[in-house]
């Protein structure tokens, strides 16, 4: 057979090949990249979409059982009016526990009326990833307005069945750590693949977000007791919170514990977790923020007499503590309890424009006008070996477009995300907008690019590049997105008057 993408088909291996020798283990890496590069390539509609069974929101359940009883299926969509709705087996077991027999129970009563969508033509990966995130097991398929069709998990599950690196799978299924560490470990291997068969790199980001996401949440499960995973809220910060860190480069994870609960052991449940993720290959983190350290473990009262301290005290350390809690994220438990510290800070910050100004002076802090980038190409000496891409381009990006978030009551998350939502706001122009997308998407490329050569060489990966490794046009899109941050952090100094501190 041919394929219309790659020409003509390929056995993956030829029988006589060993699967152990050096031609064998090739003949596997190739069909690996080739497994993913068709799941990156694939659309919604390539998959196995189930025609919709439509329903009358006034129909009695024990009619639409015996509907859907006939017809094999498990849900059917739910008209109401102008309102679209899923009934799901999930629901029915709640109607089951109504003091009310089932034929006087109409489906409106315990139908879902917003269900989660994709687009047909969206990419396969965006239904893996809502499905990960929000932990449902299906998604409603459109055409316009029109739906056309139902992905359940186990469709999408079955079209992926023959691809290598079925990680999230993997996960949710572990029943011990060490079956979760053979999951996690995978997702190195997965990284440089996607980035050599050259997929963006926002939706590496997002791939790898959601993985370990649900490596983490897997974790605690295994390692926390029922009673403390119920009275508490774990959160990833930082460029994990945003969903932009791609290699494993440390920890930043928290505990919030509901007021007044106790649980004994709970210093040993928050070692073995970070234990567990250093075991895996996420680096402790060199600030110690993880919560295995008190001031990252603590009740509500606790979190938010530190969040005082980092907003309005001399705490050093502060405005960069506050920084990465502002990039929180919920992961398990009760995110009520996050909400609440968010709702709180907004109270604390109310009308301090002053905060706002100090916050986003850190800006500053790294390179200076007339930095380096302005003689790229062409560089000479020792400033031409390696700069730290973190420090000169991706934090000013980050934490200008960070606080502009948080004086604007922002509630995403993501740094495009927050972009979007300022421009939409018209709190930034929508040409920068893009512009800085762009930046941060080339500096986030060229890091990931820089880091893998670097576990290549065997080295720790790190925010350094090596200005010798960039080819010309490289060095000049460096150039090009360092003069937006460059500007930026200009716009940033007059917008919050940072001449006047």
């Amino acid at each position: 057979m041919s394929d219309p993408e790659t020409g003509p088909s390929m056995p993956d291996r030829l029988p006589d090949t060993p699967v152990g020798s050096p031609q064998g283990r090739a003949d596997a890496e190739h069909r690996e990249r080739r497994e993913f590069v068709s799941l990156m390539a694939a659309r919604v509609r390539d998959a196995a979409l189930r025609k919709p069974y439509f329903v009358d929101a006034g129909t009695d359940l024990v009619t639409l059982c015996r509907d859907l009883a006939a017809r094999g299926i498990a849900d059917a969509l739910v008209r109401d009016g102008d309102r679209l709705g899923i009934f799901t087996t999930t629901n029915l077991r709640e109607a089951l526990i109504a003091d009310r027999p089932p034929a006087a129970l109409l489906v409106r009563e315990f139908t879902a009326f917003a269900p989660f969508a994709v687009a047909a033509d969206d990419p396969l990966y965006d239904a893996l990833i809502l499905m990960l995130r929000h932990r449902i097991h299906r998604v409603l398929v459109r055409e316009g307005e029109e739906v056309v069709g139902i992905l359940s998990q186990l469709d999408l599950m079955g079209f992926l069945a023959s691809h290598s690196h079925l990680i999230a799978h993997q996960a949710a299924r572990a029943v011990s750590v060490e079956e979760l560490g053979a999951a996690a470990r995978q997702i190195d291997a997965l990284i440089r693949v996607l980035s050599e068969d050259g997929v963006r790199v926002e939706v590496i980001a997002g791939i790898v977000n959601s993985l370990n996401r649900q490596i983490f949440r897997r974790l605690w499960e295994l390692v926390a007791p029922a009673e403390l995973r119920a009275a508490s809220c774990l959160i990833v910060m930082g460029s994990e919170g945003r969903g932009e860190q791609i290699i494993k480069t440390d920890q930043d994870n928290a505990l919030i514990l509901k007021d007044g609960f106790a649980f004994e052991g709970l210093e040993a449940v928050t070692e073995a977790f970070t234990a567990a993720l250093i075991e895996f290959g996420y680096p402790p983190c060199p600030g110690g923020i993880m919560l295995s350290r008190p001031l990252w473990r603590q009740p509500l009262e606790g979190f938010r007499a530190a969040l005082r301290d980092w907003t309005h005290g001399s705490d050093p350390e502060g405005p960069m503590n506050l920084a990465i809690f502002l990039d929180a994220a919920a992961v398990a438990g009760d995110a009520g309890l996050l909400a609440e510290l968010r709702a709180y800070l907004r109270r604390l910050l109310a009308g301090s424009d002053a905060f706002y100004a100090r916050f986003a002076a850190a800006i500053e802090q790294f390179g200076a006008e007339g930095g380096w980038w302005r003689r790229l190409p062409g560089l000479r000496g020792r400033e031409a070996a390696e700069i730290d891409l973190k420090k000169l381009g991706i934090f000013p990006l980050v934490h200008g477009v960070r606080t502009l978030a948080l004086q604007y009551g922002v509630e995403a998350l993501g740094t495009e995300d927050r972009l979007r939502a300022l421009a939409a706001a018209g709190r930034i122009e929508a040409g920068r907008a893009r512009d800085l997308t762009d930046a941060l998407h080339l500096l986030m490329g060229l890091k990931l690019s820089s880091n893998l050569r670097q576990i290549e060489a065997g080295r720790a990966p790190d925010n350094a590049i090596r200005l010798a490794e960039l080819g010309t046009l490289e060095q000049q899109a460096l150039k090009d997105s360092l003069t937006i941050v460059r500007d930026f952090r200009q716009w940033l100094a007059l917008h919050f008057r940072l001449d006047a501190l």
